[in-house]
């Protein structure tokens, strides 16, 4: 038997009608297998380089300063200590008048940083770009600092020059290459500055009310890893027992949370995109076995008068089968391998470049994909050949598929929910993914049919016979119609959403944006400073520029009930409950504001503790109008109960709060300021003159921080883009294989036709024409569909008015006319060239 199979895969090889099931079956293998290799290896580096992330075997992460009661305990236990101090803050170089200034990451460590992994050092601007240096065994000298290369060429300074911070002068003697505990955060997004801890107080950087991350690494002797964790679990239990808030412990066990986390959603995410390409070509492959089983009816039957069973006919072409499916997923397996390079090449330095390799496991798992679409998708039509009757060979006739047979469509539906689960890991996701699959199908079926449907009244509006022909030919078969519509339509607006729709939504939110919003931020205005401040900004001409007071508080207790790690079990509220938060006092509340529930609080002197919550915020917290909350600032407890909820203009871009309490219950905390104003393009020098004079503030470009941001999110949303485009060749193949198996049927057509007195050029021109309706109608859904998810996104999620640009409806027809044409030719470019004549004798 296992002979027997070999020749005839040799034989259907030969013929040109396996290869098609090949092609489909790599594309989906290839687009889940990229995404496999590609996280793989980011979650071997994280394991990999455990210690080096974390800079430790235990770190000890705080808003304010570590404890010293841990401290000591560690130090009994025998474990070196290292401290870190990170928070942002404005460098400056130059002198006078010429003097430039920059914002910047700074980071105070210790002697003995970092206690795992290499920080490594260099003088050579390319060899900082690449990561590459000598490791450095201390920290900096004292009056030294190390920093990016990056802040040197915004500050015009070179190796050897004075940079200032704050109050102190510091020589600038190498180049940060490697930074072991790095990791990923909005402050990363602002060049480092790297000083000794012994002399950040000479700075007078750190103030009451400063946003300061203190870090104590921990390391144990060599052998003694338990040691660790038995001190992690005693920590653990000191921070519950004394109900501590903003402190959080990374151990090599949980990595960092933040990365894992962020790790975690990109691989379900672009696992997700990667199962729409592989239901799309399992589309494609579910045809093309169809088609398989069509022609193979004459050749089965012949078989069974030969003396084959049905099992043993089932058992041949299930072993051709199998083998098809190994070979095409080892190829898509190879195929994704080389994918994933190039989604690292487009991600560039947002992903590590010492990787390790990659392990089997992706492979392992892209096998069993391909085995799994193949078993689900391709079984079903091949199960019907068994039930071919003997005298076929003279009646050739078919009999209905066989109950058995219909039952095994089953396993497309279990194939598809299998792959969902595996790929989504959580029931919910997998749940709500395949009903937003289904749904999307369903709708642009839907949409398609009535597409197809609204042609008949057209079929006499031009005087064509090409025209004529093609409208006809899409009503003989409206179901293969909407197949091939629905899946290049989902190809298509994957790609529009990232291309023409996403530049409409960037430029909706530009267009929302008042052209007068702030684009600088002021933070860390001392009181004695804040008449200044306001002075030298009348002066430069900036108007609207109200400085506001801001005060570190920390939420412990609602209605008198202490916040635990078990209050809240959303994420999102855990993370709010948590951190300190930034509160605020005033009289009158701010313009851009506006009352939701309840009323504003009593300026009076000696009036009752009030608060007022954003609605956003109280609803997370599930905070309500009475509420009694309780914060800690600076470990002086100011309670308040809630008697207003605001809405709030995020979009105005302008200072806002999430708790406001009155002035009377805030008289006595301590306090800086902050103050948002758009600054014109001819007075930008302002912000270096502010940071020359005083030293601690905070300027914060808005403007240059955005360029930061999208120069990431478009390296990202290429490499997305990359990805979906295995979705839109999955509808190409659907399409194709759509085509393919009414191939046999069209060529009779236009061999019934030609004999009739219809040309050749006729013909060819229906063909173009109904291509280009099928691409025309499935770039319009895709289009409708990109934006549509364009206005949802803005109006729901980010809050501003969409604007509708023709464009996208023009690109979406273009492209799929164009998509179509090229797929039809590819499918049918031999229909025409079959002489009538042998055509009818075949028939």
């Amino acid at each position: 038997m296992l002979r027997l199979s070999l020749n005839m895969t040799a034989r259907d090889w030969r013929a040109g009608q396996l290869r098609f099931l090949l092609v489909a079956l790599i594309v989906a293998v290839a687009a889940l297998s990229a995404v496999g290799f590609f996280v793989d290896r980011l979650r071997s580096g994280l394991n990999r380089d455990a210690h080096q992330l974390l800079g430790a075997d235990l770190v000890i992460s705080a808003d304010q300063p570590v404890n010293a009661a841990w401290r000591a305990e560690a130090l009994k236990r025998g474990f070196t200590l290292a401290d870190t101090v990170t928070f942002p803050s404005m460098a400056q170089a130059g002198e006078g008048e010429q003097s430039q200034s920059q914002l910047a990451s700074i980071k105070a460590v210790s002697p003995g940083y970092p206690l795992r992994g290499q920080l490594k050092i260099t003088t050579d601007v390319a060899q900082a770009a690449d990561a590459v240096g000598q490791s450095a065994n201390r920290a900096p000298a004292p009056g030294t600092v190390w920093v990016d290369a990056g802040i040197l060429s915004s500050l015009n300074a070179k190796l050897g020059d004075n940079l200032k911070l704050g109050d102190k002068n510091f020589t600038v003697t190498q180049l940060i290459a490697a930074e072991p505990d790095r990791g990923a955060s909005f402050l990363n997004f602002a060049p480092r500055v790297m000083l000794p801890l012994g002399d950040l107080a000479a700075t007078a950087l750190v103030q009451d009310g400063s946003r300061v991350s203190y870090r104590l690494l921990l390391s144990a002797p060599q052998n003694k890893a338990a040691d660790i964790a038995a001190y992690q679990s005693w920590l653990e239990g000191q921070i519950k027992q004394q109900a501590i808030k903003g402190v959080r412990i990374e151990s090599l066990e949980s990595g960092s949370p933040q990365m894992q986390s962020t790790l975690d959603r990109a691989d379900r995410f672009l696992s997700l995109v990667g199962l729409l390409s592989a239901m799309l070509a399992a589309v494609a492959v579910a045809m093309a076995a169809r088609r398989f089983m069509l022609r193979h009816l004459d050749a089965c039957a012949m078989l069974r008068c030969l003396g084959l069973t049905q099992n043993q006919v089932t058992a041949m072409y299930v072993i051709e089968f199998v083998m098809v499916g190994l070979a095409g997923s080892l190829v898509g397996v190879a195929v994704g391998y080389a994918g994933h390079m190039v989604l690292l090449e487009l991600l560039g330095k947002l992903v590590q470049n010492d990787l390790p390799p990659v392990s089997i496991m992706p492979a392992l798992q892209g096998v069993a994909t391909g085995m799994l679409l193949l078993l689900g998708f391709a079984l079903p039509p091949i199960l019907q050949l068994r039930n071919v009757p003997h005298n076929r060979v003279i009646r050739r006739e078919q009999e209905a598929p066989q109950p058995l047979a219909l039952a095994t469509y089953g396993l497309g539906i279990a194939a598809f929910v299998v792959l969902l689960l595996w790929q989504a890991g959580d029931v919910k996701l997998a749940l709500l993914t395949a009903a937003g699959f289904l749904g999307g199908f369903a709708l642009f079926g839907l949409a398609g049919w009535l597409g197809i449907k609204s042609l008949r009244s057209l079929r006499g509006a031009f005087n064509h016979q090409g025209w004529r022909f093609a409208v006809t030919s899409l009503q003989r078969r409206p179901g293969a119609t909407v197949i091939q519509v629905v899946s290049l339509a989902l190809g298509l607006m994957a790609l529009l959403l990232l291309t023409v729709v996403r530049g409409d939504l960037m430029a909706s939110w530009r267009n929302a944006t008042p052209p007068d919003a702030p684009n600088r931020f002021i933070i860390n205005i001392l009181p004695e400073q804040k008449d200044q401040i306001a002075a030298r900004l009348a002066q430069a001409g900036v108007v609207n520029a109200p400085l506001y007071p801001m005060i570190r508080g920390r939420l412990v207790a609602v209605n008198d009930k202490t916040i635990t790690e078990d209050t809240y079990q959303d994420d999102r509220a855990k993370g709010l409950a948590d951190r300190e938060f930034n509160l605020s006092t005033m009289a009158t509340m701010q313009a851009e504001n506006k009352i939701v529930a309840g009323e504003w609080f009593s300026s009076k002197p000696g009036a009752a503790a009030e608060a007022s919550v954003e609605e956003g915020i109280a609803k997370t917290l599930k905070l309500k109008l009475g509420d009694k909350l309780r914060f800690d600032i600076a470990g002086q407890p100011v309670e308040a109960a809630i008697t207003s909820l605001r809405k709030l203009e995020w979009g105005s871009m302008r200072v806002n709060f999430f708790v406001i309490i009155n002035p009377a219950a805030m008289a006595d905390t301590p306090q800086t300021w902050i103050t948002a104003f758009h600054l014109p393009a001819e007075h930008a020098d302002l912000g270096n003159a502010l940071s020359r004079d005083f030293p601690n503030l905070t300027v914060v470009d808005v403007g240059g921080i955005l360029k930061q941001i999208q120069a990431v999110l478009d390296q990202v949303v290429t490499a997305v883009e990359f990805l979906f485009a295995f979705t839109l060749a999955s509808g190409l193949l659907v399409l194709y294989a759509a085509l393919m198996g009414s191939q046999d049927e069209r060529t009779r057509e236009a061999g019934l036709l030609r004999a009739l007195g219809a040309t050749r050029r006729q013909l060819a021109q229906a063909q173009l024409i109904e291509f280009s309706l099928v691409g025309a109608l499935a770039g319009l859904l895709a289009a409708t569909g990109a934006a549509a998810m364009g206005w949802a996104l803005a109006t729901y999620q980010f809050k501003f008015a969409w604007s509708f640009a023709p464009g996208v409806w023009v690109f979406g027809l273009l492209a799929g006319a164009l998509c179509a044409i090229a797929g039809g030719w590819l499918g049918l470019r031999n229909v025409l060239k079959h002489p009538p004549l042998q055509t009818l004798r075949e028939s």
